[in-house]
This record gives structure tokens, C-alpha cells and sequence, in this order.
């Protein structure tokens, strides 16, 4: 009897363990091993943020709206960008016209397989989470000017590479996403907010351009920044949020990108997977299961200065982004 036991128990770890190394053997074809990419500087990427907030904030149909666009556009024309403007009359939730502009810089604009990174570049014109100066326009250093950083840094990386990767990559800087107001926008797509993403969607810069994936960037340089799975990100392209993640996660960022699913944002991404049918993920700071505060401490008030940006996180975000670039270069060469 205990003969036959053990017999059967050798029998069950046997085939446990011949099921173990198969799934082993499964996780490693499903992860490959980091291929070698340049280093991102999280310095350069500070001081391209620096730069949007030295401007003032950039409140469309204001000069320093005008003057940091035209920045923009000539720092991605410096790195050997195809740049394209895509000006544009959006109409805000209380009736207001702006002269809005969305930002389109392609790197290797030839290549077949392309990533779309996006980030808004426009600040918020009136500081309202603010407890004493809510009529103020938002600074907006990690509301809008980190994003952009980060990308304008993937930029200057990517114009550096003597042997350039075998991917296209496409940056847009969306204009318009912060002037909504959830409470009062009434039947607005997306309380009014995303106006800039809503029309590059409906009209993209190249009738028939499409993405093999997009991912945006939102509120990315505070101080112990947390970025959780987007809700909508998870529901819509899952495929990509787990790529991202994955590489976060093997470059050691895991402090960075929880491997929890967070709360569903209305963001830019929304238009990109909906309307454009880009799978499209969303890399924003929240907190979890904070019902007092979803975003960090100085959202929509005066006080989203440089002195709450960090280039650690920068660092994360944008190092995590070269590695896919450059993994799914990798793919595209094979």
C-alpha cells in the first residue's frame, strides 16, 4: 500500500514538474531578454521641462502659448524630425474659440512598423483644486511639461544613434486637453476636455497613417511618482500596458509602475483607441483607492512648479520608453 503511494506521488511530481519547466520555458519565450538601448538622461529631460515652464503657462491664445509651440516645434526640427503643425479652432465647454496647434515630429518616417508616444503640451487656464488662487493658470511643470520632456529627450537620444533603430517613432504634442470642466461641460465628448487628441483622431496628419501601438504620457516627473494599470488602458489595448510594465519592471522601476490595475482616466488616449482604432495606453501618475485624491498633491493649483518634479521619475518613465523602442525594434529587424 505505502509502495503504491509513493509510486503515485513520484507519478503526480513527475508531471508537475515536467509541467513546471514547460511553463517556465513559456514565461522566458513570452519575456525575452533586454536588448541593449541608449542611456535616457534624465538631466537633459529636467531642463527641456524647465525650459516650457520658463515660458509662463502655456494657455492657448496667450504669447507664451505661442512662443513655447514654436519651440517645440524647432526642438524636434533640430533633432532630425519630420515635423508637421496641425493648427486647428477648438471650441472649449463655456464657448470659448482657441487657436490651437498639435505638434508631429516622426523619426524614421519611412519605416513600416512606427510607435506613437504623445504627451499634452497646453496648461490648464485656471487653477481650480487651488484652496486661495483658483482663478490663477496652472504652471503645469508635471501636468503637461514632464511629458513632454521625457519625449523631447527620446528625441535628442534617438538623433545621437550612429546606427539608427529599424522602427519609426512618432511624437505628437496634443494641444487643448486641460481647458474641460466635468461639472459643467453638459453634453461635451469627454466633459470638454482631450480637444486636441479629439481632432487629430478625427483628422490625422497623414490620411492613412496608423501605429503599431501608442502610449501617452501624463503628470510624469513628480517625486515618488505612482503609476498604476489605467482602467481604460487595461481595457483597450492590455497587450501594451503588459509590455510596459514588463520592461519597467525588468529595468528595476518597479517602484514606479505598480503591477496593479488603477483607476479608468479620461485622457488623450481615449480618442486614439476609439476614434483612430491606435491601441493606445496611458502612463499617468494616480494613487489607488484614494477617493480624496486620484492625482498628486499639486493637480490643478498654482503650486505644479519645477520644485515638484524629479528627474528620478523622468529617468523611469523615459528609460522604460527607450527600451520598447528598442525592443520592438529588435522585432521589426527579425
Amino acid at each position: 500500500m505505502k509502495k503504491r503511494f509513493y509510486l503515485l506521488l513520484l507519478a503526480v511530481f513527475s508531471i508537475y514538474g515536467c509541467k513546471t519547466k514547460e511553463s517556465s520555458e513559456q514565461t522566458n519565450e513570452q519575456a525575452p531578454a533586454l536588448v541593449k538601448s541608449p542611456d535616457f538622461n534624465a538631466d537633459s529631460a529636467y531642463s527641456f521641462v524647465q525650459k516650457q515652464v520658463d515660458f509662463g503657462p502655456r494657455v492657448p491664445n496667450t504669447n507664451p502659448h505661442v512662443a513655447c509651440g514654436d519651440y517645440l516645434a524647432a526642438t524636434l526640427k533640430k533633432y532630425g524630425m519630420q515635423v508637421t503643425e496641425q493648427k486647428f479652432i477648438a471650441k472649449t465647454y463655456d464657448g470659448k474659440q482657441l487657436n490651437a496647434r498639435n505638434i508631429i515630429g516622426s523619426y524614421n518616417p519611412k519605416a513600416a512598423k512606427r510607435i506613437l508616444l504623445t504627451s499634452h503640451w497646453d496648461s490648464r487656464p485656471f487653477a481650480d483644486q487651488d484652496s486661495t488662487e483658483k482663478t490663477k493658470p496652472v504652471p503645469a511643470a508635471n501636468d503637461g511639461a514632464s511629458g513632454v520632456g521625457i519625449l523631447l529627450e527620446i528625441a535628442r537620444t534617438l538623433s545621437l544613434q550612429t546606427a539608427k533603430p529599424e522602427i519609426g517613432v512618432d511624437i505628437i504634442f496634443f494641444d487643448a486637453e486641460d481647458w474641460g470642466n466635468s461639472e459643467e461641460a453638459g453634453e461635451m465628448e469627454y466633459s470638454g476636455f482631450c480637444l486636441g487628441s479629439q481632432h487629430w483622431a478625427a483628422n490625422k496628419h497623414l490620411p492613412d497613417y496608423t501605429a503599431y501601438f501608442g502610449v501617452l504620457l501624463d503628470m510624469t516627473g513628480a517625486k515618488g511618482a505612482t503609476f498604476f494599470k489605467e482602467g481604460y488602458s487595461v481595457q483597450m489595448a492590455e497587450g501594451v500596458v503588459r509590455e510596459v510594465w514588463n520592461t519597467a519592471s525588468k529595468l528595476g522601476y518597479n517602484n514606479y509602475f505598480i503591477d496593479e490595475t488603477g483607476s479608468a482616466i479620461t485622457d488623450d488616449h481615449l480618442p486614439v483607441n476609439k476614434v483612430a482604432h491606435i491601441p493606445m495606453i496611458d502612463i499617468i501618475h494616480t494613487r489607488h483607492n484614494n477617493l480624496s485624491k486620484t492625482f498628486f498633491d499639486q493637480w490643478h493649483t498654482a503650486q505644479d512648479t519645477m520644485e515638484n518634479i524629479d528627474p528620478k521619475t523622468l529617468k523611469a518613465v523615459g528609460q522604460t520608453l527607450v527600451q520598447v523602442i528598442y525592443q520592438e525594434a529588435e522585432g521589426a529587424a527579425l
